[in-house]
């Protein structure tokens, strides 16, 4: 597809990332380099490398005048990487832009070349981890949930946990044509059963608790509840050895007893939120049996205890999903099995469900998903059932009756990690001037909180001076109490800016100006190496 005008604009609009990646390279740009960053770039997905850009934002266009010859660099990189890798030149107003398209490697084979799988940390180009080649060799290994259980016959199939099947698939799609099927046919189009032999997804979905026994006996999933979580022995415990259809249920009736309700005072109101939101749990426990590792010989734990439930499934993440990415990549480890789901509606396609965890947790006011424990060998997940702070839960209530807006579901996660102070995640960058110009959020320095109007809704006035920072003149007085006492060696911008943390370095620039205009101070020397003294000196 030919890179018009307006989609380059688009692309120096957004942010770098995985997949896109800018160089200035107004003069050369070495080919060895090139080979490298298509090479990353492979391993990542494929993308796109654009030169003629400026590195950081805000990014404009300077031209370049590396690789001339756009079809000899071309054929080059093929007989190197044996990759098929396009190039275009596009004539922009500032000057020539060369716009590198690299494809996806090959599933479950990394790009090598001269004795490296390259791939790109921060600005730099580096070898492959060995984790990362684990996690790329593995997506070649088969579906195991397609694989065929020889053993196995239809009768080990329980009928009524296929009829459940059937009501859910119809009841999904609308088609009344699915009920006419036989239980064998209905199998069959699901590709649950391959010419007429069983696969392990059918065995896992629908076995009875002897079929189990017999071939997979690790699919089982296996409750326990305790009062306190210092408390070695269960109050409770059920071991379901039996297709997911026939216990999907009960399980969740299971969780739901003791599924304590957190009430909170909503004018003449009482609200209640239980501990443990039905959609949530019921998500984590469908990743638990997608996402498992059937060959590992360990069973799915779920542990309830009054404030929070722990998952622990066999197997780490799927290749390539890490805690960072999980919100917005999908790579089912079991797929057969994920298809079923999707086909009878318990799961999306388009693999939204840890999307849908993080977001029920910021609308309910609790604390986000924790994976906190997961390593190569189990994911460990901990859903926490108290509401942290409820006054932003009704904030986010009012916000959207007063805008007649949607928020989607990274804007819900961004208000909960802005309102406890967390770290922000990249992809933040391109939503959250939107959330400004509505109004929800403020930008106060280099950092984010929310608007004025939450702190005044939870009669946090305080609170909100306090995280909106000194006024301006009580900025400028800080600023010249420092320079003041520092009056015989002289201030350096970056002493100035640990005065004025919460500030950029443009904002303390200003200040310093101002006062400066007033006459109050001077400055000696040039850019960072120039020093603040009081005017009186």
């Amino acid at each position: 597809m030919k890179t018009t005008i307006e989609r380059l604009n688009s692309f120096i609009r957004s942010a770098e990332g995985e997949n896109l990646e800018f160089k200035q390279a107004k003069k050369q740009f070495d080919s060895e380099k090139l080979t490298r960053y298509c090479v990353a770039l492979a391993n990542e997905g494929g993308g796109k490398l654009i030169l003629g850009v400026t590195d950081y934002p805000p990014r404009r266009v300077v031209g370049t005048i590396a690789f001339t010859n756009i079809d000899k660099t071309k054929s080059q990189l093929l007989d190197r990487l044996r990759l098929r890798i396009d190039m275009e030149e596009v004539q922009h107003s500032n000057g020539r832009v060369v716009v590198v398209h690299v494809p996806s490697r090959p599933i479950g084979r990394p790009i090598e070349y001269r004795g490296a799988y390259w791939m790109r940390s921060g600005e730099a180009l580096v070898p492959m981890t060995p984790d990362k080649l684990h996690q790329i060799f593995a997506e070649a290994e088969p579906d195991f949930s397609a694989q065929i259980c020889d053993k196995a016959i239809f009768d080990d199939l329980d009928a009524h946990a296929i009829e459940i099947f059937r009501k859910k698939w119809v009841s999904r799609t609308g088609n009344n044509h699915i009920e006419k099927l036989s239980a064998k046919q209905l199998l069959e189009d699901a590709e649950l059963i391959i010419d007429s032999s069983i696969t392990y997804a059918a065995l896992i979905l629908f076995g009875t608790r002897k079929a189990l026994g017999r071939h997979i006996a690790q699919a089982e999933v296996i409750f326990e509840y305790r009062s306190t979580e210092t408390s070695l022995p269960f109050q409770q415990r059920k071991e379901y050895r039996e297709g997911f259809f026939l216990y999907y249920d009960d399980l969740w009736n299971t969780i739901n007893l003791r599924n304590d309700l957190y009430q909170y005072q909503d004018g003449l109101f009482m609200i209640s939120i239980p501990s443990f939101n039905e959609a949530v749990i019921r998500e984590a426990i469908l990743n638990a049996i997608s996402h498992r590792d059937y060959r590992f010989a360990g069973s799915v734990f779920i542990k309830q205890y009054p404030l929070k439930i722990e998952f622990i499934s066999p197997g780490g993440f799927p290749p390539g999903i890490t805690q960072e990415n999980i919100l917005w990549k999908q790579y089912p480890i079991n797929r057969r099995i994920a298809e079923a789901f999707a086909k009878c509606g318990l799961v999306e396609r388009s693999g939204q469900g840890a999307n849908r965890m993080f977001e029920q947790c910021a609308r309910e006011s609790k604390l986000p998903p924790d994976f906190t424990g997961t390593d190569d060998y189990q994911v460990f997940l901990t859903l926490n059932g108290k509401v942290q702070d409820p006054q932003f839960l009704k904030f986010l209530e009012k916000i959207g009756l007063e805008q007649q807006v949607s928020f989607d579901s990274n804007d819900f996660i961004l208000f909960d990690l802005i309102n406890r102070e967390q770290k922000l995640p990249q992809w933040a960058k391109q939503r959250t001037p939107v959330l400004v110009k509505r109004g929800v959020i403020e930008k106060v320095g280099r950092k984010l909180i929310l608007a004025r109007k939450f702190y005044e809704f939870a009669d946090r006035k305080g609170v909100y001076t306090r995280k909106r920072g000194l006024d301006r003149e009580t900025n400028k007085q800080l600023l010249l109490k420092h320079i003041d006492d520092n009056q015989k060696n002289g201030s350096r911008l970056k002493e100035l800016m640990d005065v004025l943390p919460s500030l950029s370095r443009n904002q303390v620039q200003t200040l310093l100006r101002e006062i400066k205009r007033d006459n109050l101070v001077c400055c000696l020397g040039h850019t960072n190496a120039g020093r603040w003294y009081p005017r009186k000196r």
